[in-house]
Parts: structure tokens; sequence; C-alpha cells
């Protein structure tokens, strides 16, 4: 069982790498839930879809594989005081890390209530909830072991004895919160700062039978927008993340442009860059038009990787639904906008 130990250890320290031992996304600002169970519900309009997918160093035998789909809504709204909110919502996620060896999925229900802390919905204090269930899959077919390498390759038989079955699975329960204020000073304009939990409980997730606790993940985020003019709108956000003893910093900013002119079926073009710290940099386009927000971005990688990489550090895309009512704009939430 040596070689399993050591395959476990690759990619757990790949994990350590990339951020810690949690999946993540550049795009932090479009996949609201995977960020902070505050933003539940917190956004103009009466539900939203959200997609993500990213792959991570694909030069390096497709290291990590990431995709989301979440959606959530506000409920009660009209047995709640004017700008109060209370949102729920669900979320899976499922990532493969070392070309489809580790196979992690994640369910989660989310829950928040959004406080306005004066008459006119200027500002606001969150306070989210997520309760999650975790399955992860060690495939050890698709593994390759020291005494299977041969002059040709791995071509050999492994002599290793796995039980009853070469899949070694586990599942737990785990919870996260979080905490987000949001203001404005006009109505026009908005900031907002938050802090994040996840594995609140610090899940054991050992694939032998030992302990291997999953360390909480600590996260500050915030940012806002400032409209410059009629059409155009300066978006700017940061997020810093530490877990088992590794940290994330990612800063950076956009420029929307309304591209038609039109206040009321605004089609706005996106373009922007954000820096993770000693790791890369992310070009950032994106296009909303209707009830859709479509984002990309692609990661230049400039840390030390740049040799196994080649400076390919991994594409990413978003995409976002909100369902809006007809008579939207004569009530506006003021809430955070990406």
């Amino acid at each position: 069982m040596k070689h399993i130990i050591s395959i476990l250890f690759l990619v757990m320290a790949l994990n350590h790498a990339g951020r810690a031992q949690d999946p993540h996304f550049s795009q932090f600002f479009s996949s609201p839930l995977t960020l902070n169970p505050a933003y539940t519900g917190l956004f103009d309009g009466n539900f939203r879809v959200a997609g993500n997918y990213r792959n991570q160093w694909p030069t390096i035998n497709n290291a990590f594989t990431t995709a989301t789909a979440s959606f959530d809504m506000p409920v009660l709204q009209k047995r709640l005081p004017e700008y109060d909110r209370w949102g729920v919502g669900v979320i899976g996620l499922n990532d493969r890390s070392g070309n489809k060896i580790l196979n992690n999925n994640h369910i989660a229900v989310s829950t928040a209530y959004h406080k306005a802390l004066d008459e006119n919905g200027y500002h606001q204090l969150t306070v989210g909830f997520q309760g999650t269930f975790t399955s992860k899959q060690l495939d050890v077919t698709k593994a390759d072991f020291e005494d299977e390498l041969t002059a040709l390759g791995f071509t050999g038989v492994t002599s290793e004895v796995l039980g009853n079955s070469n899949k070694v699975n586990i599942s737990y329960l785990d919870l996260n919160a979080g905490i987000l204020y949001s203001g404005t000073t006009n109505g026009e304009n908005n900031f907002y700062l938050g802090a994040s939990v996840y594995h609140v409980n610090r899940p054991n997730e050992s694939f032998l039978g030992g302990s291997f606790v999953l360390e909480p993940r600590v996260t500050i985020h915030g940012g806002g927008y400032l409209p410059l003019d009629a059409n155009k709108t300066l978006h700017t956000s940061f997020i810093h993340q530490r877990q088992a003893g590794t940290y994330e910093t990612v800063i950076g900013a956009s420029m929307s442009i309304n591209v038609t002119g039109d206040e009321y079926n605004p089609v706005e073009l996106y373009t922007g860059l954000w820096y993770r710290l000693q790791d890369a940099i992310i070009p950032y386009v994106g296009l909303e038009f209707g009830a859709f927000r479509l984002g990309f971005s692609y990661d230049l990688n400039n840390s030390s990787l740049n040799t196994a990489s080649n400076r390919r550090g991994g594409s990413e895309i978003s995409l976002i639904y909100v369902r809006k009512p007809v008579d939207w704009y004569k009530r506006k939430m003021h809430c955070p906008k990406f």
C-alpha cells in the first residue's frame, strides 16, 4: 500500500499548491456560493442560475478540472420588511484531480438573511450558512505504480493488493458560514466587504482509515463598483484566503461599457485584469446582455511552475442567468454587482 500512500500524498500536495486543498476559481466574483454563503439570494431578480468551468494546468496531465452549477432565489419577500431579504439556494460542484484519479463531488444547501440597516436599504448586513455533503473517490485503476514501469513504459502488472475494489470512497458532512456588509452612498455605486469560513467542523477525509483533517479555509473579500459616466462603470474586487498554512491573494478590476447606450436594455462589454500574487496574471473579458452574463478568463502563469505549465495556468468560463421581474427598474436592490 505504500504506493497508494505516495499517490495520495502527490494529489494532496498538488492541491496545496493550487489553493490549500480546495477547488478554486480565478473568476471568484462569478461563483458567489463557493466564495461566501452570505451571497445566497443577494442579487436583483427573482432567481439566479450560475455555472462555472475551470481547466487548470492542462499541460500537467489535466491536473485539475472543476465545474459548478448553482441556483438561488429570495423567498417570503412579501412577509419581510421592505429592504430585508431571505435567500435560499443549492450548489453542486465536481472537481477532478490527477487526470481523473481523484474525483470529488459536493452538493450544498445555502441560506442567508440580508438585514437592511437604514430606511432606504442603502446599507445591509448579511449572515449566511451552508451545509455540504461531500463524496470523494480514488480510482486506482487510472494510476500507474512503480512496479508497472518497464522499458516500454507503464506496461507491467502491479503486485499491489488492493482488496475487493480498485476504487476507494469516503463521504462526510461539512459546514460553511459567512458574513457580508454591503453599502452605497447614493444608490448608484456599491462597496462591500465580507468574510467566510469553509469546513467549520474540520471533517476527516482520510482514505486509509487514519486521520487527515480538512483544515478550515478562511476568506476575506471585498470590492465595489463606481459609475464613471452614463455608459461606463469601474468594477474592482479582491480576495485573500488561507488554509492549512498556505494562502492566495487575488486583486484586480474591470471596466464595463454599455455599447448600445440603452439604459433599460443595455449590452455591456467587460474587459479587465486580475493578478494572483506570485502566481498568475489573469486577463478577463465578459459580455452582459438581457438576463445573461458570460465571462472568460485565462491564467498566464508566472510562478516557478513556468517550466511545466509553459505559462498556461488554466482557462475558465462562467455563465450567470438572472430572472428579473417585469417592473425590475421600479424597486432596485442595492447589492454587489460584479
